[in-house]
């Protein structure tokens, strides 16, 4: 009992702190008596495993599309956890689901039966018409769970031959970092020096529907799925041609090949619809969810297909201890209902719009500099022309919008993401379009003329898989 009543006053403890935290306004721009920016980033320097690169900033307090770093610094969020904060920072009616069932039961493991994940089973399989779920933790476990879920239906219902499925992907794709999803990259840094790679892989240039088609009618007897983003993320956010989605669901349909849509970022309202593919009215085989489906909260990963598929995998072939747990279940459910309840959807939708707006006319004003601005819903980036940008990188710029109070990431070197959460104000929005035009305007010609050109060779971004130069 003793125990009990601890824990019970930890979890008090943290309720409050929650409240006052992510709701109140009472903490909002004071600074965090404890450790400052600088010491922290230090310590995750000295001390943390040196895989990413991240813009100097220190998240301590989260509201909304808000950040504050320790010493009360407030900062519009651009980047929104690369989709996983959708629904907005510490979101109240997904906290308040997850403080409930944290009191309650947060683990089972599959070896038993919870009474939160047929739940949340029965709710997402309705809510985007699919037989079944399977539940994991990250995006890409997702994406693993999808590979062998394809090769596991090819082996069974297409009959390939052991050894010999091919799962087809598109150049310029991001899956994740695991080894699986790394075979299929053609980012250099996610490959080089961690081979052999996975076999049983191909490349198509994404959007090429002619392509696809001769790669299908070479190989399709061996082709058990077609993976891909219906729009690709980290490739800098890459918008398929009008009426390439549909091209793909007729082939894969044609050739007997799960059409695999990763929708770990483009999906759950990110693009103005609940799913990107939703943009065609195209519905795939097999559908990959993550990110915000944790409401920024907790991971939480989803693989939807219907039984026909799905029960290819049988007891103790795949699984996650921590897949389909209690808390994350419950919190799964409310980060959906928020989306549909607060028509997340459409907001995006309409906010992108105008985000576009205001970044086009920014690129009427510096033509020289913005090459183009691209994007759906609030899934957006503006590429800028490399040559103008030199020495400085889009990573500088970054720096500067940092300074300005808005917080973005570059994808390669001259491409910026603009993904807010979608629950973001117009003033905001505003404020963002302003911050990057003045960057523009007043950092740029100073980070041109002040930054040191490099001296030494510079490597060329050739990819090792086609030997092309993918991106500037």
């Amino acid at each position: 009992m003793t125990s009990r009543r601890s824990l019970q006053l930890i979890l008090n403890r943290i309720k409050i702190s929650e409240r006052v935290r992510c709701f109140g306004t009472v903490t909002e721009g004071v600074a965090s008596p404890t450790a400052s920016s600088r010491h922290l980033i230090d310590l995750e320097h000295d001390y943390s495993a040196h895989n990413y690169h991240p813009v100097p900033v220190v998240f301590s307090h989260g509201k909304g599309s808000a950040i504050w770093d320790p010493e009360g610094r407030k900062y519009l969020d651009f980047l929104s956890a690369y989709s996983a904060v959708n629904q907005g920072h510490c979101h109240p009616k997904i906290m308040k689901a997850l403080i409930e069932q944290a009191q309650t039961l947060t683990l089972s493991s599959r070896a038993f039966y919870n009474d939160k994940f047929p739940v949340f089973a029965e709710y997402i399989t309705k809510l985007f018409g699919y037989d079944m779920v399977l539940p994991m933790n990250t995006g890409a476990e997702g994406v693993e769970t999808a590979i062998k879920l394809a090769r596991k239906w090819g082996h069974e219902k297409k009959r390939i031959p052991k050894d010999e499925a091919i799962i087809v992907s598109c150049c310029g794709c991001f899956h994740g970092r695991t080894m699986g999803a790394i075979s299929m990259s053609c980012d250099n840094e996610a490959t080089r020096g961690f081979w052999p790679l996975l076999p049983g892989q191909l490349k198509v240039d994404f959007g090429d529907e002619a392509a696809l088609k001769k790669v299908f009618e070479e190989k399709g007897e061996r082709i058990a799925g077609f993976l891909f983003e219906p729009i690709q993320g980290e490739a800098g956010v890459i918008v398929p041609p009008d009426g390439y989605l549909k091209s793909v669901r007729e082939l894969c349909t044609k050739h007997n090949i799960l059409m695999i849509a990763d929708e770990i970022q483009s999906g759950l309202a990110r693009s103005g619809r609940m799913l990107a593919c939703d943009w065609e009215g195209v519905r795939p085989d097999v559908v990959i969810l993550g990110k915000a489906l944790g409401g920024g909260v907790i991971p939480v990963s989803a693989v939807l297909a219907d039984k026909d598929v799905m029960l290819c995998i049988q007891p103790g072939e795949h699984g996650s201890t921590f897949g389909g747990n209690a808390l994350a279940s419950a919190v799964a459910i409310a980060s959906l209902q928020v989306i549909q309840d607060e028509k997340l959807a459409e907001r995006s939708a309409e906010m992108g719009e105008e985000l576009r707006r205001l970044l086009t006319k920014i690129q009427q004003k510096f033509p020289e500099i913005v090459m183009e601005i691209r994007g759906k819903g609030l899934f957006n980036a503006v590429e800028l022309i490399s040559k103008s940008l030199f020495p400085a990188t889009a990573y500088d710029l970054c720096i500067k919008l940092k300074e300005r109070g808005i917080l973005a990431k570059p994808t390669h070197n001259a491409t910026v993401r603009l993904t807010p959460p979608l629950s973001i104000s117009l003033d905001e929005i505003q404020e963002g379009a302003k911050a990057f035009h003045d960057v523009l305007e007043h950092d740029l010609p100073k980070l041109i003329k002040e930054k040191p050109k490099p001296t030494g060779p510079t490597a060329q971004n050739l990819c090792d898989r086609c030997g092309r130069e993918l991106y500037g």
